[in-house]
């Protein structure tokens, strides 16, 4: 989901080769130099439209222009590899870089009036550049292509990629916000479409080339303020199976309602994403269900897993429905597997629950700084896998036995005060008999640090999981990371913790591959970047696909972030979470708005790197 105020609500990588182990059969990747996917600073190749990719003509735009030089935010990625060519690969992600396209105040501070789009990033040569660009239709967008996209909202986010076998692309999208300014929150979700302009026998290298329209999935309730009915937390998954069900798109969402009740959803598109039947319901309670995933084995049939949260009457679980008719009709929802939910909480000093806390009305009674995250649930298949019908599932939640106090009213394990170790659990479930591989097994046992938002992919007989790792966290020691946030000191100081690790696995069993650093500088996730420079926010999921032995992971990083100092503070109560702000206090005593979000503060980018 999109981080909104709550107002408004490269290098070059080495060369791609595929390493095979000769005693485990592994098909992995060699990481390299991280590369920057958000090319959205001087000095960069900066963004383009759709236009001038497909070559279809020479369009730009102030929002384009704005995009490449912008040092904006950049969050939440996703990446989808071409099965028709591993050297074709596009990313996407939130992509804040028009926010503030959109004239300046009366105190000459830049107003936050610019849309929150999907970003397009597109690599034809595995991965070592990508060209940044805009998925059409955001507010302004004249383009030739722009005309093809047919949605009714200002901004969009909670990107999610697949590939179908004939090369074409597919991005989907919750979305909100009226371009007309008004309250209406409309909560929408939506399919984008790129083809081969060649058509499915064109060359590979061309394959999701092409934008072809965009489909409204589902609409949302308009009421003000993201009240009533609003479509959230999305997935996709193509069929490219040689069934009956080859071609199917698969697009699935949380349905929240005002009732604070919600329940996921899914629709399926048998013409190449341009229409999508009437939306199915998946689960049976209206209780707290969120992040599906989807998946498809090699005879047709559809998975879904979802995370369901923990209530009175059900557990903190991970679920799981099937179709064995080409998404028609769904089984009832399964219990695979219960845990211990990891979740970041604290109080307000105002005395309410956060979940994740900054500076003024946002910061919490522990001095701590700190973004949102909770256990999520990720699933995969290989549809190439003829073998098996088997789902492989991968969960972040709290090792047991971790729990230790924290002495503040923080809390790791979805209770202020309650401590404790996150940690990434695995499960294989056989669809063929219903049954599961055994007990969760954890990924990589660490004796310090966090490990939070996993995911993976499967291709040739290998999982590859990557996930937000904290043991290189100075910050914490062995004894105080399970009691504070990822790169805060006992004092709320912050720093550098976060860092994404990813490992291997035979899809036959065994254990876990030696952990694998992919990013080449441990950054700050705690810059206050949003709501005014308040808080900070990370998203809520990283990203790894793998086909043909190319097998690349995405993140969101703070490398490039200017750090403060936040002038409104006349003494900080942390070091370390300000960026870097121009502000000038009014003789009424207020201050204005930030007349430098260009310059560094704002900074957070989409990196990526091969993985093994």
């Amino acid at each position: 989901m999109v981080h909104r105020p709550r107002a408004l609500r490269a290098g070059v990588l080495l060369a791609l080769a595929a390493l095979i182990t000769g005693a485990s059969g592994v098909l992995a990747s060699s990481p390299g130099t991280d590369v920057r996917l958000t090319n959205d600073a001087p000095g960069t190749s900066g963004y383009v439209s759709a236009d001038v990719l497909a070559g279809v003509s020479s369009y730009t735009d102030a929002t384009l222009r704005e995009c490449s030089t912008s040092r904006g935010r950049e969050n939440e990625p996703a990446l989808a590899i071409d099965p028709r060519n591993p050297s074709v690969m596009v990313g996407s992600s939130n992509d804040y870089c028009a926010v503030y396209n959109g004239g300046v105040d009366a105190n000459g501070a830049p107003i936050a009036s610019g849309p929150i789009w999907l970003g397009y990033y597109r690599s034809v040569n595995g991965g070592a550049t990508f060209q940044s660009s805009l998925v059409p239709g955001y507010p302004g967008d004249a383009s030739q292509l722009g005309a093809l996209a047919k949605i009714r909202t200002a901004s969009s986010g909670d990107p999610v990629v697949a590939w179908d076998a004939e090369g074409r692309l597919f991005m989907g999208s919750e979305s909100s916000d009226d371009p007309a300014g008004t309250l209406k929150g409309f909560g929408d979700s939506w399919v984008a479409r790129y083809v081969n302009p060649e058509g499915s026998t064109g060359a590979p290298a061309s394959d999701g080339l092409l934008f072809a329209g965009s489909t409204v999935v589902a609409k949302g309730a308009s009421a003000p303020n993201y009240n009533g009915k609003f479509n959230d937390k999305t997935a996709i998954e193509a069929d490219r199976t040689d069934t009956a069900c080859r071609g199917n798109v698969y697009f699935s969402w949380s349905r929240f309602n005002g009732s604070g009740r919600n329940a996921i959803y899914i629709s399926r598109s048998i013409d190449h994403g341009a229409t999508f039947s009437q939306p199915t319901k998946l689960s049976e309670s209206d209780h707290d269900v969120q992040f599906p995933d989807i998946s498809v084995t090699s005879d047709g049939t559809v998975y879904v897993t979802y995370r369901q949260y923990g209530a009175a009457q059900q557990p903190d679980a991970v679920e799981i429905v099937k179709s064995t008719d080409c998404g028609a009709t769904f089984s009832k929802p399964r219990t695979l597997q219960t845990f211990s939910p990891m979740g970041l909480i604290d109080v307000t000093v105002g005395g309410g629950s956060a979940r994740d806390c900054g500076d003024g009305s946002l910061a919490c009674t522990s001095g701590y700084t700190f973004f949102r995250g909770d256990t999520q649930v990720r699933s995969t298949t290989d549809q190439a896998d003829r073998t098996h019908q088997w789902v492989y599932i991968l969960y972040d939640a709290i090792v047991p036995n971790s729990q230790v106090p924290t002495g503040t009213s923080f809390g790791w394990a979805d209770k202020p005060g309650a401590g404790g170790q996150s940690a990434i659990y695995f499960l294989r479930y056989d669809g063929a008999t219903g049954a599961l591989a055994g007990a969760p097994q954890q990924i990589a046992p660490v004796n310090k640090g966090q490990q939070i938002f996993p995911d993976l992919a499967v291709d040739a007989g290998t999982i590859h999981a990557l996930w937000w790792d904290s043991r290189n966290d100075a910050m914490n020691d062995a004894s105080s990371f399970r009691q504070r946030p990822i790169g805060n000191d006992a004092n709320g100081n912050v720093g550098a913790g976060f860092d994404v690790y990813a490992a291997t696995r035979l899809i036959s069993g065994g254990s876990w591959s030696s952990v694998t650093r992919l990013t080449d500088v441990t950054s700050n996730g705690q810059y206050e970047q949003f709501s005014g420079r308040t808080i900070p926010f990370g998203g809520d999921y990283l990203w790894i696909d793998s086909k043909g032995g190319t097998t690349f992971g995405v993140w969101t990083d703070w490398r490039n972030t200017a750090a403060g100092p936040d002038q409104r503070e006349v003494t900080a109560d942390e070091s370390g979470a300000d960026v870097h702000q121009c502000r000038k206090q009014l003789s009424s005593g207020s201050w204005t708005g930030d007349t430098c979000p260009r310059a560094g503060g704002l900074d957070q980018d989409i990196y990526g790197d091969l993985a093994p």
